[in-house]
């Protein structure tokens, strides 16, 4: 009796629409980053056809470089916020460190050392921080709220005017335009040191995140501290860890932006730790903590940096609206999150 081979079963191909829909069934949290990056293409195609000229290399190329300190902020500000944290602190951080940087630069201080000073300084604020809430039981937002103070007055008292970074200063170097596609006419694509370095950044946290114990242990915390400590997690040390981050990426942050304006004052960065929060809001990363993605944290800066390109190119919307716009968006992401939030529990 000869066997019957059975006919191979096949398959359809499942759409791209079936692989969204299982991955939010699977992973609600997702949602928030998902609308991000539907809001960002929906933003690139309305601005090129209302304006023209949005689809090409240059302005990617705007976007990357201009937005590279929003972004290495927006990462570390992802760190923090997963913990069920906040870090008030980083714009004073950027202004301390680079009022800081281009007058010790000026001074004649070797330039290699001058970056890691900058550095230091905010990885020093960010471990202030991490102590006063880790042995002190101070709430981050008082704690953090006191070194945006502290830092924005070390920032005053050291200059009230602005301070010039020389135009030969070897920091400035990590502004040079490289290109790297010879469009037609000005359409290159052009970037810089500046902006490989916030690149670099994202893919170092987005390993440390969701390749490491350390990574596990920042979402453990944000879920439940209690039962991450009977895991026998390193929640004390990692919180800590987290503002030391976020303080070293805002002295980073400092870096990228003195290295592009060549100049720095002690009222600069005033906001910009709401715009770090906003990123990582828009980026999908939950307020309440144990929820979020580096690269959506990314996605959300660029979607305020082509926010901003957008009202430029428009003319005739007053540049106060960027604020009210990106409130508008955020106050639809928070309530977004809380019904993806309640949706799990």
């Amino acid at each position: 009796m000869s066997a019957i081979a059975a006919a191979p079963v096949r398959t359809a191909p499942i759409s791209f629409v079936d692989r969204v829909r299982r991955l939010v069934s699977s992973n609600p949290s997702v949602v928030p980053t998902i609308a991000s990056v539907v809001i960002f293409v929906g933003m690139i195609i309305y601005g090129e056809v209302a304006y023209g000229r949005i689809v090409q290399a240059s302005t990617l190329s705007n976007l990357l470089i201009n937005n590279a300190h929003v972004i290495v902020l927006a990462v570390g500000m992802t760190f923090v916020i997963i913990t069920g944290g906040i870090d008030l602190s980083v714009g004073s951080v950027i202004a301390l460190s680079s009022v800081a940087g281009v007058m010790l630069s000026n001074a004649g201080w070797n330039p290699i050392l001058v970056v890691v000073l900058m550095i230091g300084i905010g990885a020093l604020s960010g471990l202030v921080s991490g102590v006063l809430i880790r042995f002190f039981n101070v709430q981050p937002f008082i704690a953090t709220l006191a070194m945006m103070f502290l830092g924005r007055g070390l920032a005053s008292l050291l200059s009230t005017k602005p301070e010039q970074l020389a135009d030969d200063s070897a920091i400035r170097l990590l502004s040079t335009k490289i290109k790297v596609i010879d469009g037609p006419k000005v359409n290159d694509l052009v970037i810089t040191p500046a902006v490989i370095i916030a690149i670099v950044v994202v893919l170092a946290a987005f390993f440390v995140l969701h390749r490491t114990r350390t990574g596990r242990t920042v979402y453990a915390i944000g879920g439940s501290e209690n039962s991450a400590l009977l895991m026998g997690l390193a929640v004390h040390r990692t919180k800590v860890l987290v503002y030391v981050i976020s303080g070293a990426l805002a002295g980073l942050a400092a870096v990228l932006y003195t290295s592009r304006l060549g100049t720095a004052q002690n009222i600069t960065g005033i906001g910009w730790e709401l715009d770090a929060i906003a990123a990582a809001v828009i980026g999908g990363t939950v307020l309440t903590g144990a929820y979020g993605y580096v690269l959506g944290s990314v996605v959300g800066a660029l979607v305020l940096g082509l926010m901003t390109v957008l009202i430029t190119r428009d003319g005739g919307i007053p540049p106060e609206m960027t604020t009210i716009i990106t409130g508008g968006i955020l106050l639809v992401f928070v309530l977004l999150q809380r019904a993806v939030t309640r949706r799990r529990e």
